[in-house]
C-alpha cells in the first residue's frame, strides 16, 4: 500500500473531527440516557463529573456549574437517574463523554437497594446492637491488617502504628479487597485469626475507591464474620463519607484507614508527657509533704518539751494536783449534800414516829411482839405490855368490851 497518496493529520485535528462528526448527529446532540452513577466527583471550580454505568458498559458524564446548579437533589454513587444532554469528544484527550444538561432522581440504584436490603435484615438480627460490641484494648501488643498488601492504605497504617506505639508488633494478613473472591478471603482470614491466642485486635479495610471497589465490605460474609470475631475489629473502609455494612458491624468504625491506626494504639507522645506531667505533680506533692515534715521538725527543736526533759512530769504532777484538788472538792460538796439530805430524812422520820405519839398522852398496847388495836387480839387474864411515853407498865386483862368509837 502506498501512503504517501494519504493525508497526515494530527491528533488534535482527529479529536477535532471526531468531534464535529458527533455535533452533526441530531441524536447525540439531544438525548435521554439511563443509568447509575458511579465515581460522582464534585470539584471546586462547581463542576460535577461523573460515570453512568449499566449490567454492560458505562460512560464518563460532566455537568458544569452552570447546570448543576439548577439540581434539586445532590448525586450520589449507587444512584439510578436519567440525564439529558449531548454526547461529544473532549478533544485533548480523545475521550467521548456525555455533556448533561439535565439529571433526574430515577430512583435507587441496584447496589444501593443490595445495601439497604441487607442494612435492614442484619440490624433486624442484631448484628449492629452497642451491646455486642468488644472494647478495644487500651495498649494492644498484636494487631493483625486484613488488607491488601500492595496499597497505600497498609504502608500508611503500618507507619502510623510505628510512629504512634511502637511497642505493639503489626502482622499483614494478605487478602483480595475488590472483586468477586474479596469478601471470600476478608471472611476466611478474620475467622482464622481467631484461632491464634496472640492477636489483640484486627483491622480490617482498604482505601478509597467507587461503590463498586468498595463492595467486599457490604458482603453478608464479611459481617457475619466480623460479629462472631472474639477479637475486637476496626473498620476502616475508604474515606470518611463512605459507609459499608461492615462498619455497621465492627466494634469501632474509622473514617479512613490512617484514622483505625490512629484509634487503635495510644499515641506515645501523649502518653510520655501525661507520666511527665504525673512525675511533676508527684514531686511537687513529696516536695510539699517534705517541707511540712521540716517545718514540724523545726517546731519540735524549739519546743520545750525537748529543751527540758523533766517538762512534761512536772505538767503531769501540777495537772495531778489540780485533778486531786477538784476532786477532793467535788467529794466534800458530795459528802455534804448528802448528809444534808439524810438530815431532811431523820427530820421526816421523827416526824412520824410512834415516839411523838406517846409524848402527846396516848400509849400503845402490846400482846407480846403484836400490837394490839383490836378487843379480838386479847383474852381475859392475858398479860400485856403498855408502852406509855417514859417507860412499860405490865397489865393483865380482866375484862374486854367491844365499842365503836366515832
Amino acid at each position: 500500500m502506498n501512503l504517501s497518496q494519504f493525508p497526515v493529520f494530527s491528533v488534535s485535528q482527529v479529536n477535532h473531527y471526531v468531534k464535529d462528526l458527533m455535533e452533526r448527529d441530531g441524536l447525540l446532540n439531544a438525548l435521554l440516557v439511563r443509568g447509575e452513577v458511579s465515581n460522582y466527583k464534585c470539584y471546586p471550580s462547581g463542576h460535577h463529573y461523573f460515570s453512568l454505568k449499566d449490567a454492560q458498559g458505562s460512560i464518563r458524564c460532566v455537568m458544569f456549574r452552570g447546570d448543576a446548579a439548577r439540581l434539586r437533589f445532590r448525586p450520589a454513587n449507587g444512584m439510578s437517574v436519567v440525564a439529558f444532554g449531548r454526547v461529544s469528544v473532549f478533544p485533548r484527550d480523545g475521550q467521548y463523554q456525555l455533556y448533561c444538561s439535565e439529571l433526574i432522581d430515577d430512583g435507587q440504584g441496584a447496589l444501593d437497594r443490595a445495601f439497604e436490603e441487607l442494612r435492614r435484615r442484619l440490624e433486624a438480627e442484631g448484628l449492629f446492637d452497642g451491646a455486642n460490641k468488644l472494647p478495644l484494648p487500651a495498649c494492644p501488643g498484636k494487631i493483625a491488617l486484613v488488607t491488601s498488601p500492595a496499597g497505600a492504605a497498609v504502608r500508611d497504617m503500618i507507619r502510623i502504628l510505628g510512629a504512634r506505639w511502637p511497642m505493639a508488633r503489626v502482622m499483614v494478613v494478605p487478602v483480595r479487597v475488590q472483586g468477586e473472591e474479596a469478601a471470600g478471603e476478608i471472611a476466611a482470614a478474620i475467622h482464622g485469626l481467631n484461632n491464634r491466642n496472640d492477636i489483640d485486635l484486627i483491622i480490617t479495610g482498604r482505601g478509597g475507591g467507587s461503590r463498586e471497589d468498595l463492595w467486599a465490605f457490604n458482603e453478608e460474609v464479611v459481617a457475619r464474620a466480623i460479629y462472631v470475631s472474639n477479637i475486637p475489629v476496626i473498620s476502616a473502609v475508604g474515606h470518611e463519607p463512605d459507609v459499608s455494612i461492615s462498619d455497621y458491624v465492627a466494634d469501632a468504625r474509622a473514617s479512613t484507614p490512617s484514622n483505625a491506626a490512629e484509634i487503635a494504639v495510644p499515641d506515645q507522645g501523649e502518653i510520655r508527657a501525661r507520666l511527665e506531667h504525673l512525675a511533676r505533680r508527684l514531686a511537687a506533692a513529696e516536695g510539699g509533704k517534705l517541707a511540712g515534715a521540716r517545718k514540724d521538725l523545726a517546731r519540735l527543736e524549739g519546743s520545750r518539751m525537748l529543751r527540758d526533759l523533766k517538762a512534761p512530769i512536772d505538767d503531769r504532777r501540777m495537772l495531778l494536783d489540780h485533778v486531786s484538788r477538784d476532786l477532793a472538792a467535788a467529794l466534800e460538796r458530795s459528802v455534804k449534800n448528802r448528809r444534808l439530805k439524810l438530815g431532811q430524812l431523820s427530820a421526816g422520820l421523827h416526824a412520824m414516829s410512834p415516839l411523838r405519839v406517846l409524848g402527846r398522852g396516848y400509849a400503845i398496847a402490846k400482846n407480846g411482839s403484836a400490837v394490839v388495836t383490836t378487843v379480838s387480839q386479847v383474852e381475859q387474864d392475858d398479860d400485856i405490855e403498855v408502852m406509855v411515853s417514859d417507860g412499860l407498865v405490865s397489865c393483865r386483862v380482866t375484862k374486854k368490851e367491844e365499842r365503836t368509837w366515832q
